[in-house]
């Protein structure tokens, strides 16, 4: 065989090794159709070449790509290579400080080495695609891969939080100074904007939900802990978040299914569950600090509503459709509105 036909060879194992955790010889050599003896003999070259591919024998053995000190090139199909560009032309505009220009640099290497025929295709994609999700904070990627690794290895961590809190006149503030925390964490979390970190709470003896833009000084101890019993880690960072930070929290019934009312309401914005009580309801759990601004976005849902607290909400429900009946009454001959034109107070509640 010509040595062109054997770096392709390689080239084609490299891929095969990187497609599944573990490979016979045996169906290496018929997926290449070659030899054992061959794929020996190519395992060795791409060891010489600096990737450590490991041999197991017996039952249950194989060969298996580890980790080596560099990255090896990456093999992609069509499919890949058009998935892979579209993730990162998404991701230069992402919420991970420096990951915007990262995206940027290995999208332009994608786009070098790809064939004609799928760079039009994902050129074509990038230009049929837009997104509306406004900035979102960004994050260290050095904070995100300790506190990954930290929930990988079941280790504490250690860092100062600075934490929202209701002032007594019932307005969320943030201004006390960071607080020492330690915790065991289990899973990161990421909404459109931001990123949580679910954790149980050592000093609180709980579990805790924690922004990782309001952390500092994070440091993973050497301390293990076996894993707790926890929630589901999405489910309790939408509950902590959707409520919890806000000055009013808005409990109201909507007439229709959940999957509706999900589609048209963020999961870092509002919870929706089935209302065991009546076919044909739901429930919508969300938090904020103005309950005219609740009101409006609730009402614009569109659903008929029945809200169940707080009682606050129903006045600036009521003052919202004075409001809006104002805005629709017809102009009399001399330009001047209807009796109804005296707005309510817009002051919030």
């Amino acid at each position: 065989m010509t040595v062109e036909g054997t770096t392709e060879r390689v080239l084609r194992l490299l891929a095969l090794l990187q497609h599944r955790p573990s490979w016979t010889a045996t169906e290496l050599a018929a997926e290449l159709r070659v030899t054992d003896r061959s794929i020996r003999r190519d395992v060795e070259r791409l060891r010489a070449l600096g990737y450590p591919v490991h041999a197991t024998a017996g039952v249950g053995g194989g060969y298996q790509l580890g980790a080596g000190t560099r990255l090896p090139p990456l093999l992609l199909d069509d499919e890949e290579a058009i998935a892979t560009a579209v993730s990162l032309r998404l991701a230069s505009g992402g919420t991970i400080a420096g990951a915007g220009e990262a995206a940027l640099r290995a999208l332009a290497k994608l786009d070098q080495v790809m064939p004609p025929r799928l760079r039009a295709e994902v050129r074509a994609v990038h230009g049929a695609m837009d997104t509306l999700v406004g900035p979102g904070i960004e994050i260290d990627p050095e904070l995100l891969v300790t506190l990954a690794r930290a929930c990988r290895d079941a280790v504490r961590v250690r860092f100062h939080y600075t934490a929202r809190y209701l002032a007594r006149d019932g307005e969320p503030r943030d201004d006390r100074p960071p607080q020492e925390r330690t915790v065991e964490p289990v899973r990161l979390v990421a909404t459109a904007r931001r990123w949580y970190l679910m954790a149980w709470d050592i000093d609180r003896d709980d579990w805790r939900t924690f922004r990782l833009d309001r952390m500092r000084d994070v440091t993973a101890t050497t301390w293990r802990f076996r894993p707790r019993d926890h929630p589901d880690p999405a489910a309790y960072v939408q509950r902590s978040v959707t409520e919890s930070p806000y000055r009013h929290h808005a409990r109201v019934r909507l007439r229709a299914h959940p999957d509706q009312v999900r589609d048209r309401i963020p999961p870092q914005v509002g919870r929706v569950e089935a209302d065991p009580e009546r076919d044909g309801w739901c429930l919508l759990t969300a938090g904020g600090d103005d309950l005219n601004w609740l009101a409006v976005h609730i009402a614009a849902l569109g659903f008929e509503t029945q809200i169940l607290d707080p009682p606050g909400l129903r006045e600036a429900a009521a003052r919202l459709a004075h409001n809006l009946t104002a805005m629709s009454a017809p102009e009399t001959e001399d330009g001047r509105r209807t009796s109804a034109d005296r707005w309510a107070d817009p002051r919030p509640s």
